[in-house]
């Protein structure tokens, strides 16, 4: 079955959308046409640190407010900030409660407009240079490495629980000082990066694996993530579908109703339940 064409949007029912959406729960897809679009000219990055985390929050909602649409955006609180700096020596200030790191692409007389000076003004952010330019994937590839350094709790070989999420980003405000408490309560270090135009979130939370109740504490704390997403106006997932961990937290969003539907779908695709058994539905 081929699906799509050369048209922007077809008529009947968005059958190429659902295929894609399902993320293998109804096909197997064995070729893909794309459109390729032009790299861009010019990409710089802007390193920002904020006295609070609250503020580096807050200032993600305000870059999309203003218009401008990042091509990412990285954000540390201080326990990954050191942990970071302790293992690759990249820089970070060691003084700030959150740190942000904003990338933007496109023509070289916009970028240089937009990272221009007094952009990093917001929230009582400071501007901090580095030798070399501050790369968004930085943390999570610092951070995913088993035999990384110790955060400050002396915790020895910390472990990553990644995860997607989507939270409107009018809900940033709301949804970052519940967020704190639920990481206070559960002791996590963590840090997260987000696509502002989609406001995904993208948390990354540190525990030693070789501790049971580390393990306990970080998922009670990616399930605290996911729920304060829901009830801030956003989803479970962003970007990587429903797998093992968000199942049985379906519905957190949605009601039986909602779920009875989306198996009907399923059953008709795949009445023998052959494709990715025990996924997404609880």
């Amino acid at each position: 079955m081929r699906l799509g064409g050369k048209h922007l949007d077809s008529e009947g029912y968005d059958l190429m959308g659902l295929m894609t959406g399902s993320e293998g729960l109804l096909g197997v897809v064995t070729e893909v046409t794309v459109r390729l679009l032009r790299k861009p000219s010019t990409a710089r990055a802007m390193l920002l640190g904020f006295p609070t985390e609250a503020g580096a929050a807050d200032c993600v909602a305000a870059v999309i407010a203003s218009g401008i649409i990042p091509a990412g955006m990285e954000m540390m609180d201080k326990d990954a900030v050191k942990c970071a700096e302790a293992y690759v020596g990249a820089g970070y200030p060691m003084d700030v409660e959150g740190l942000l790191i904003v990338e933007l692409d496109g023509p070289q007389v916009e970028v240089d407009h937009l990272v221009g000076p007094g952009r990093g003004d917001r929230q009582g952010a400071r501007r901090h240079d580095l030798p070399g330019e501050p790369r968004r994937a930085g943390a999570r590839a610092v951070l995913g490495r088993p035999q990384g350094c110790s955060p400050p709790s002396a915790r020895s070989r910390p472990t990553i629980c990644a995860s997607t999420a989507r939270c409107r980003a009018a809900g940033w405000s709301r949804f970052w000082p519940r967020c704190a408490r639920c990481r206070r309560r559960t002791g996590c270090a963590w840090s997260t990066s987000s696509m502002p135009a989609t406001a995904t979130l993208h948390p990354l939370i540190l525990f030693d694996a070789n501790d049971p109740s580390e393990l306990r504490r970080a998922e009670e704390f990616g399930a605290d993530i996911l729920r304060l997403c829901v009830r801030v106006g956003g989803v479970l997932t962003g970007e990587h579908g429903v797998g093992i961990e968000k199942r049985d937290l379906m519905g957190e969003q949605f009601t039986e109703i909602d779920l009875d539907q989306q198996m009907r779908v399923k059953c008709a695709f795949d009445p023998d339940h052959l494709l990715n058994p025990g996924k997404v539905f609880p």
